[in-house]
């Protein structure tokens, strides 16, 4: 356990650490069905026609070694960092599920509605629960870095390694179509379906059916699997990613529904890492089951013998693996500023040139809006927020000045008699939950051309009534160009009504190619700055001091 002092030990170390995974009953009988079914017609058929025949085809063929066969050095050492990789996303994935326990197919995120969660938690009734309330707390036995609401970090994590991985995957698929080993796993022939099923049959009923040596073909279901892991999960974990960027389904709002939604992305995204698990599980049994010593040098040595110089360095690199897992815990709380600006240093300038370059396009109607819409954050404790707040924010001066020609102070009122406008939008959070609302407001730009920036203006730090998780007060920053896009406005009201105080009253930033604790809620005043170096500790806002989020989270 790290030593964290009380204010830190109350958030990622807390008294309730239970877990319990509650899936709904419907998708379990559905789940048993489809396991069930084929395991059943397998035990059928070989009851009333025997243990089918396995006849050899040219792909899998032991004895055809003019096929390809043997594995080349590339496809051993990608071999290798693939397995680095998906781990280290497998556990870093985790520690951000663990922030929003929860799964759904639908965009609203109504509790109750998820289809699977990972917490014994009932949101309760009659007490305000936010969306940080409900995060839990997951071993860093099993995940980087572990512990509770440490989703800045594992997304860190999460983007170093999504970028080896793809690098990794990019090398292997050249190599592979360059070469004539992509036959080895690319089925070319229906024969191979065919095939497959029958390996199946041979498995299902507790059977190994003939084995190949895997050092010159594969049976035809190991084919199909090592096919499925390369060239399905592979890129459907990326493109349900790339589903779940506000940037990018605030942009192409028709690209999430490829997949039924950005809760639907997020739970495809969940089950192709269940894939790899499952995949990586019985990989690695039959790996033992069907020689080891033999199967070790050939996935390490590129040889085919039965030499223990496979074992022996496969138990090294496992240990590096595992290795790796240790220091990336180490440096999560030792370094974790220097794992910020590492990720920073490679992610920020990309984005500058991509996704923050995507103007939103979404438009929802009345009927989209959700039921249900997370709240989240402290709500502001200082008096003069509730004395403002029981007068109904008549009494409330917005102050805009910094670099400006022309500082301001603006009621709701004045706010609005610079141009009011609304808009049906899709909020994301940084913890993974989504809600559609109405927005209605002031456009940024309207405010922008009252108070005229000077030319060195190139910040806009926003500043709330309210705390941050470990004390102080909330501020976040935005680029110049974000607060002039379109969709960028300060909302007073919320489904046509006022704001309520549980939602950010009085005016809450929207900026919508971003995730949502970049939209400072109770905004108290506004500042126009030359860089976000110049306050707090130099990060761009309060969740990047103290948390480690993201500067510019437009995924």
């Amino acid at each position: 356990m790290v030593d964290f002092d009380a204010a830190h030990a109350a958030v990622h170390y807390p008294p309730d650490r239970r877990f319990r995974v509650w899936i709904r009953p419907s998708l379990v009988a559905l789940g048993a069905l489809l396991v069930v079914i084929p395991v059943a017609i397998a035990w059928i058929e070989m009851s009333l026609w025997g243990l089918p025949t396995i006849a050899p085809i040219a792909s899998v063929n032991p004895n055809n070694v003019a096929s390809p066969h043997g594995f080349p050095v590339w496809v051993r050492y990608c071999h290798f960092f693939n397995f680095l990789f998906v781990t280290l996303l497998i556990r870093s994935g985790l520690s951000i599920l663990a922030d929003h326990p929860r799964l759904y197919f639908n965009n609203d995120c109504t509790p109750g509605s998820e289809w699977i969660k990972f917490t014994p938690i009932t949101v309760p009734e009659g007490r305000l629960w936010t969306a940080k309330d409900d995060a839990r707390y997951i071993s860093p036995l099993l995940g980087t870095p572990g512990y509770r609401h440490t989703v800045g970090v594992a997304r860190a994590w999460h983007f170093i390694n999504i970028h080896g991985f793809i690098i990794t995957g990019i090398v292997f698929a050249t190599l592979l179509f360059a070469t004539d080993q992509w036959r080895r796993i690319v089925p070319t022939s229906p024969v191979v379906f065919r095939q497959a099923w029958n390996t199946w049959v041979h498995y299902a009923t507790f059977r190994l059916p003939p084995e190949p040596n895997g050092f010159y073909g594969y049976n035809a279901l190991q084919q199909i699997a090592y096919f499925a892991v390369f060239l399905v999960f592979g890129p459907v974990a990326i493109l349900t990613g790339l589903a779940m960027s506000p940037a990018v389904v605030n942009r192409f709002p028709t690209y999430p529904r490829l997949f039924g939604g950005r809760q639907s992305a997020r739970s495809i995204h969940f089950l192709t890492m269940i894939g790899f698990v499952g995949f990586l599980v019985v990989h690695v049994t039959l790996v033992i089951m069907t020689g080891f010593a033999r199967n070790m040098n050939h996935i390490v040595m590129g040889t085919d013998d039965t030499s223990p110089s496979g074992m022996i360095w496969g138990f090294v690199g496992i240990g590096v693996v595992v290795g790796c897992w240790i220091a990336a815990h180490h440096v999560s709380w030792t370094y974790p500023r220097a794992l910020q600006r590492a990720v920073k240093s490679v992610t920020y300038p990309m984005q500058l040139l991509t996704l923050n370059r995507l103007n939103p396009h979404q438009r929802y109607r009345d009927r989209d809006i959700s039921p249900f819409f997370w709240p989240n954050g402290k709500l502001p404790q200082r008096a003069e927020w509730n004395t403002l707040a029981q007068g109904a924010f008549q009494d409330f001066r917005l102050r805009v000045d910094g670099l400006v020609e022309h500082p301001v102070e603006l009621s709701l009122a004045d706010l609005r008699r610079l141009g009011f406008v609304e808009q049906i939008t899709m909020h994301h959070c940084i913890q993974g939950w989504t809600g559609i609302a109405k927005w209605g407001g002031v456009p940024m730009a309207d405010l922008i051309r009252l108070v005229r920036p000077l030319p060195a203006a190139k910040v806009v730090a926003f500043f709330s009534f309210g705390q941050s998780l470990y004390g102080g007060a909330y501020y976040d920053t935005q680029r110049l160009e974000n607060v002039l896009k379109p969709a960028c406005i300060l909302a007073c009201e919320m489904n046509g009504e006022p704001r309520t105080r549980v939602y950010g009253a009085p005016l809450r930033l929207r900026v919508e190619n971003q995730l949502g604790y970049k939209m400072v809620k109770w905004i108290e005043r506004i500042e126009f700055i030359e860089s976000e170096k110049q306050i707090g500790k130099g990060q761009g806002g309060k969740n990047e001091d103290d948390e480690y989020f993201d500067l510019l989270p437009n995924i």
